[in-house]
């Protein structure tokens, strides 16, 4: 399957694909100018968004990636979170 793009449907593929990350950059500014302490606190609700921000961007960056150079094949172990 041949994925070229022209360069204007490029522009706007690339878009759609940050959109998921500026949606990610407004709540986290949001919640920092919400919260004015040296501690931001989450809902669980709020870190489940971040998090299936993230990972939509993850899947539809390798989606769009396709086989050639695909990163699918990399070993991603989760890492422990500190406790404070």
């Amino acid at each position: 399957m041949d994925r070229s793009f022209s360069p204007k449907s490029q522009s706007a593929h690339m878009e759609r694909q940050l959109a998921h990350l500026k949606i990610l950059s407004r709540l986290l500014g949001h919640e920092q100018h919400a919260q004015q302490g040296p501690k931001i606190t989450l809902s669980r609700e709020e870190f489940s968004e971040i998090q299936t921000s993230i990972d939509l961007f993850i899947e539809e960056f390798l989606r769009n990636r396709g086989p050639a150079g695909s990163l699918t094949d990399v070993d991603v172990r989760p890492a422990p979170a500190r406790v404070n």
